[in-house]
């Protein structure tokens, strides 16, 4: 599976990229698609001088009073500038939106750069700028901030990371979003700067924080059976629809404090892809919750290196997404 692929909608919109000068291309009716505004340093031209032209253009081109989602990819070497090149000009440009309801930030492909190499900033501007915005929706954790905010129209609140910052994951969780039905954090691995803790979701998991949640991810970790034995506890869970604890190092320590903790049977979906279980907990896992109507994703398994000496056998696993 690839975990870095460029989105093909947003908000329900499908995506457009705005084309360069001498891309002959009609444009849609600014409601009806996703913008995406990027530039590459290396396969573009520069007719436009830069990403800052290009969304400059953009402006003087789209009627932006209609522009209902926005994505953003590169905007220059985004391993060595930050997403702030992004943030500052758009929230200068906030009167121009009007109808904005969603952002992604970092809508950037593998072979574009790694996404432990998109360097992003605080993005918590576009929420003080767009207080009526309804997805939000940000790729890549290096120098990522996010300090806690009240925003009362936020729906959707997506981070995809190989390391997502402690101190972003505590910023979200003790943010005023009272609208909020979807989160969900790659929490990543701490060789590229997920040092977030259990205790650092201490204000989400205790519930009452974000009372309209119905969807929790918590994902992509490599302390995900750390963080399913805190799940399993959690008060939040009992408001839930689907929660996700995909893509991280859970193995069977996870799925049996899942299965001894708190009833899950509530739950329409639960998504426990990318995991290192033997087939008997994934029997036991189908057997107590499969009969109540949950839909279980018990798909693919993750990736695992063995190394044998003399005296063990040494296992190393890995994340779905990291460098």
């Amino acid at each position: 599976m690839d975990y870095a692929e460029n989105h093909e909608q947003l908000h329900g919109l499908p995506a457009f990229d705005f084309p360069s000068p001498d891309q002959k291309r009609e444009l849609p009716e600014p409601e009806t698609v996703a913008w995406r505004l990027s530039h590459d340093p290396y396969g573009d031209s520069d007719s436009d001088g830069g990403y800052a032209g290009r969304f400059q253009r953009f402006l003087d081109t789209v009627d932006t009073s209609r522009v209902r989602a926005l994505i953003f990819g590169m905007w220059g070497e985004t391993y060595v500038d930050d997403s702030s090149a992004v943030i500052e000009p758009l929230v200068a440009a906030k009167d121009r939106f009007p109808a904005l309801d969603a952002v992604f930030i970092g809508d950037i492909d593998a072979e574009q750069a790694e996404i432990s190499w998109i360097e992003q900033s605080d993005v918590t501007p576009v929420l003080d700028a767009f207080p009526r915005l309804r997805e939000l929706k940000i790729r890549g954790g290096m120098k990522l901030s996010f300090p806690a905010v009240t925003h009362e129209h936020l729906h959707t609140l997506c981070f995809e990371s190989g390391g997502l910052p402690g101190a972003a994951v505590r910023g979200v969780c003790d943010s005023e979003l009272p609208a909020l039905e979807r989160l969900e954090m790659w929490l990543g691995v701490s060789e590229y700067g997920g040092d977030a803790t259990v205790a650092d979701l201490g204000g989400l998991l205790s519930g009452g924080r974000f009372p309209a949640l119905r969807h929790l991810g918590l994902q992509n970790s490599e302390i995900q059976d750390e963080i399913a034995t805190a799940v399993a506890a959690a008060p939040i869970v009992a408001q839930l629809t689907s929660l996700s604890l995909s893509m991280g190092v859970l193995t069977d320590t996870g799925a049996e404090a899942l299965l001894e903790g708190q009833p899950l049977t509530h739950l329409k979906t639960l998504d426990l892809h990318y995991n290192f279980f033997s087939e008997a907990m994934e029997e036991r896992l189908r057997e107590a919750l499969e009969p109540s109507g949950v839909e279980l994703d018990l798909s693919e398994k993750g990736d695992e290196d063995e190394e044998e000496d003399d005296r063990e056998v040494q296992v190393w696993r890995y994340t779905a997404v990291s460098e």
